[in-house]
């Protein structure tokens, strides 16, 4: 039997060892037996992104739902998951399953849950159906028939696509930015939100569109060394404006300038943030993850604006987004909500908010972050994540956990937060956090300094520390 665990953001598992159907419709059975306890008459929607063997463990899903006499929404084709928490949305939906590994590697799948509200499932709940997964499949998925269950009217196929791209119109001034003059460039690194942009914006130029559920051997995740291709287009084209990337299921950004320079998700926030309230007039809590930076908390000042640090894990600023009066949510790892949408990381989404701000303003990606840098400084953020076995990074954990490191190189630490991870605070405006991945063996450490020279300095420092 395999030990089935969700982790920071679904159940990850690497395809044909732990992620196969069987798994899969273990997983559902317990989805299936969590919603018929709770509703009557539940429905689910459900969808696939980009990977290997997606439709088949969807429709696996779909088979074993609608055996339980759940109603199933099932999406025509691949989507991303910001398209599914909508559905789940649209259609008063109980459930949204997404079947997708996000940002892992090609080997990877997964499988996501998504709340009634639309966006990702609490953990409470998330526990629930955990505690339910049987230890075994019992039932012949093989003789189960789509066909079947749809001619039953308990099966539907629904367009999620159009439904999402409608609700973009309705929500952006979208004649102003393909009105503008700008030049735009994508990437979708052969992910789910690969046909979207090119729907809305289609004078946008974009790369890695093609069908291919290999990422081109590497992992489908917006971060600078993974968008190199992306980076040398833009210098060499000279002519862009922007260029946006999305990961696998299009829940996370990731930015460049006009230089073809990566612009990370904390300089993303405080831009949105700076539209939002300078320029549209909007107001409300801003909910941030443990790892972003420490200028979310002064521009929030700036503005008198209330901050609240969570846990990593959207989950948790979910939790506050459909409770509270919630502007802005975000995460350091690119997975950004705000108000005025659904609860949910949508890469796109936050793309087009940023288009329009700098259609509308008539002004370029580096004097915007000028504007931001007026009010908190200019600063740097740089992560670099270990690939080390899980006994070295948890003997690490534990030496963090006992206070055994006072000094990093020539940085000594002042203070110590370990809300989730361990944040060590050499200044207030200078840090170093170390935090063990919670789905692969991989120990990430991150640096927030007045310079990228001084970020990659810390970060060295705590390489020799940690791993000498």
């Amino acid at each position: 039997m395999t030990q089935i665990n969700f982790g920071t953001d679904g159940w990850r598992a690497v395809i044909a060892k732990e992620f196969t159907t069987d798994n899969v419709a273990r997983v559902s059975l317990a989805v299936a037996e969590f919603l018929n306890e709770k509703n009557d008459n539940s429905s689910v929607v459900i969808g696939h992104d980009c990977r290997f063997a997606g439709n088949l463990f969807a429709e696996t899903v779909a088979k074993v739902l609608a055996t339980k006499g759940i109603r199933v929404l099932l999406a025509k084709s691949f989507v991303s998951t910001p398209m599914v928490s909508l559905g789940v949305v649209n259609y008063n939906a109980n459930l949204g399953v997404v079947i997708t590994a996000s940002h892992n590697p090609p080997s990877y799948n997964g499988f996501k849950l998504k709340g009634n509200f639309g966006g990702p499932l609490l953990p409470d709940d998330i526990s629930n159906v955990e505690n339910r997964i049987p230890e075994i499949n019992s039932l012949d998925i093989d003789s189960i028939n789509l066909k079947d269950l749809e001619s039953k009217g308990i099966l539907e196929f629904v367009d999620l696509e159009d439904d999402y791209c409608n609700h973009a119109e309705k929500s952006f001034d979208l004649d102003s930015i393909r009105n503008s003059g700008l030049k735009l460039a994508y990437d979708s690194m052969y992910g789910a939100g690969k046909n979207v942009i090119n729907r809305l914006l289609p004078e946008t130029l974009q790369i890695h569109t093609d069908d291919n559920p290999g990422f081109q051997n590497q992992a489908p995740e917006p971060i600078h060394r993974n968008l190199l291709e992306f980076s040398k287009l833009i210098k060499v084209k000279g002519d862009i404006d922007c260029g946006l990337a999305t990961d696998g299921d299009a829940d996370r950004i990731g930015l460049y300038n006009s230089k073809g320079e990566f612009v990370d998700s904390h300089h993303i926030i405080l831009l949105l943030i700076h539209y939002l309230v300078k320029y549209k007039k909007m107001s409300g809590k801003v909910v941030t993850a443990f790892s972003c930076s420490v200028k979310v908390k002064q521009i929030c000042d700036f503005y008198n604006l209330e901050q609240e640090t969570v846990k990593i894990g959207f989950k948790h600023i979910a939790g506050k987004m459909i409770k509270e009066n919630v502007l802005l949510g975000g995460e350091e790892s690119g997975g950004i909500a705000t108000a005025g949408h659904i609860p949910e990381r949508d890469g796109i989404w936050m793309g087009l908010i940023l288009f329009e701000f700098m259609a509308k303003s008539g002004k370029k990606l580096e004097d915007l972050i000028n504007e931001v840098y007026q009010i908190v400084g200019p600063f740097s953020f740089e992560r670099i994540d270990h690939h080390i076995p899980n006994d070295i990074k948890n003997n690490i954990v534990e030496n963090c956990k006992e206070g055994k490191y006072t000094s990093f190189g020539k940085y000594d630490v002042s203070r110590t937060e370990t809300t989730d991870g361990f944040k060590f605070f050499f200044d207030d405006d200078t840090w170093l956090m170390i935090r063990p991945s919670g789905t692969e063996p991989v120990l990430r450490t991150y640096a927030e300094s007045s310079s990228k020279e001084k970020c990659f300095d810390i970060l060295e420092e705590a390489r020799k520390a940690l791993l000498d």
